[in-house]
């Protein structure tokens, strides 16, 4: 993969992001919890102790939850925090990482440290998926919630079957369901279709009303929300905007039972949107990157011909647009020095992106899924994958614990964001999948077949 007009970078952190992680961890056994650490501890700082009410039915000389097991009932010290570390970690890994986060810490300090410490959730991890992890290493990384979320998504896709009730949708649209939208925490669904409507789905309604769980199709059009196939969709807040071949862009306020509160008008069909609190960004048909303040009278605030083929796919955030053109390139645009920064020359064109800085996830016409770091205002690539898709990637949803993919291969799977990704289960359709939205314990899948696919999962 080539890359051209690339600007000088002073990166330097490449050296120490790739440490060994088996290092840091021995480093941490002898720094924090060599038997001379416990032993270190000051003797006027006495471990806090946990207000729960002991469980019924405790047998005699069990632990006694409203004491902290860091002592005994003579104030010695637990035989449990003598033990190595190894044993210690071990214990932990028989136990949910969310009673970990917030029951151990209030017992005493030193199970506190334990569970602050970055080591211990690296090395819960490296045993649970044995691979590399992330796959881009950073600065500030939420090791906790990553671990909490990589083993839900191991729980859920086991290897007996999903954990999760599955509810296809399909009396909402009479045409190919193009993109779809997950909002407020997996409760509401919005798709687009072919048949130019974008629809809303009440999530909450799945299992009990089946006819409740279309809302309605947005907009007071007996033709359809848009006048062209609805073909992309983002959102910020409770402001949901949704791109069409029409050339039209239109705004709606999901907290006003969706009105419609305003409409751009493009030179060509939006094939991408990308929200943000201060703009919203369309690459469209005619090879633009465009632009738009949704709140102005008159919203266009620049337009930008920066590829030389159709903008198939972007993303933004409050510093740059990184942008996928059928011309096989990756584009940075820097919104502060309102310049292109970065272009990169690919082997295939990217059909679309999912990107939480500093990674960015995308998923091209060779079936591969593509892993680049950005970093500075530069993009550089990491990785290329191999998921299992036989043709083109269409949809890509990427968190720190759980990746889906879907593909005109007719499949959706779900992923551990390793290095390399492992499948975890992959789901066959009987047309091809065109997009994923998740958002905690629900998935959505927009279906050629005019259907839209729900997993929800219990808690």
């Amino acid at each position: 993969m080539a890359s051209g007009c690339q600007p000088e970078s002073d990166n330097d952190s490449d050296e120490e992001s790739l440490e060994d992680p088996d290092r840091r961890a021995e480093d941490y056994v002898c720094r924090v919890l060599s038997q001379e650490a416990l032993q270190g501890r000051p003797e006027h700082s006495p471990p806090e102790t946990l207000s729960l009410e002991a469980p019924s039915g405790l047998q005699r000389g069990g632990l006694d939850l409203k004491k902290s097991p860091a002592a005994s009932e003579s104030g010695e010290m637990s035989p449990l925090l003598l033990l190595p570390l190894e044993l210690i970690l071990h214990i932990l890994t028989h136990l949910d990482p969310r009673f970990i986060l917030t029951v151990l810490p209030r017992v005493c300090r030193t199970l506190r440290l334990i569970v602050a410490e970055e080591t211990t959730w690296r090395i819960r991890v490296q045993k649970r998926v044995r691979a590399s992890f992330p796959v881009v290493e950073q600065d500030n990384f939420d090791w906790p919630s990553a671990c909490m979320e990589l083993e839900e998504q191991l729980s859920r896709w086991s290897d007996s079957g999903p954990k999760a009730e599955h509810f296809s949708l399909p009396d909402g649209h009479f045409a190919s369901v193009d993109t779809v939208l997950l909002l407020e925490g997996g409760s509401l669904c919005v798709s687009g279709s072919r048949d130019r409507n974008v629809c809303l789905w009440d999530l909450t309604k799945l299992g009990q009303n089946q006819e409740k769980v279309k809302v309605k199709a947005l907009g007071t059009q007996k033709t359809g929300t848009h006048k062209g196939w609805a073909w992309s969709l983002a959102s910020c807040g409770n402001l949901l905007s949704s791109g069409s071949w029409d050339s039209t862009i239109k705004i709606w306020d999901i907290g006003a039972e969706g009105q419609q509160v305003g409409e751009i008008r493009g030179r060509a069909a939006i094939l991408s949107l990308a929200f943000q609190p201060d703009i919203l960004v369309a690459g469209s048909y005619d090879k633009r990157v465009s632009v738009y303040d949704p709140r102005a009278s008159k919203p266009l605030i620049k337009s930008r011909k920066i590829h030389s083929s159709p903008v198939l796919c972007l993303v933004a955030d409050e510093h740059h647009i990184m942008s996928g053109g059928e011309d096989r390139t990756l584009v940075v645009f820097d919104r502060r020095a309102n310049a292109v920064s970065q272009r990169l020359q690919l082997d295939n064109y990217l059909f679309c992106m999912s990107y939480k800085a500093p990674e960015l996830w995308a998923g091209d016409n060779q079936g591969l899924v593509h892993v680049y770091r950005s970093q500075g205002g530069t993009i550089q690539h990491l990785r290329r994958f191999d998921v299992g898709h036989s043709s083109q990637v269409t949809g890509i949803w990427h968190s720190a614990g759980a990746l889906y993919t879907t593909s005109t291969d007719k499949t959706i799977k779900a992923h551990v964001p390793t290095d390399p990704p492992q499948t975890l289960y992959s789901q066959p359709h009987s047309n091809v999948v065109n997009a994923v939205s998740a958002v905690g314990r629900t998935v959505a899948a927009a279906c050629g077949g005019q259907t839209v696919e729900i997993w929800r999962f219990q808690e």
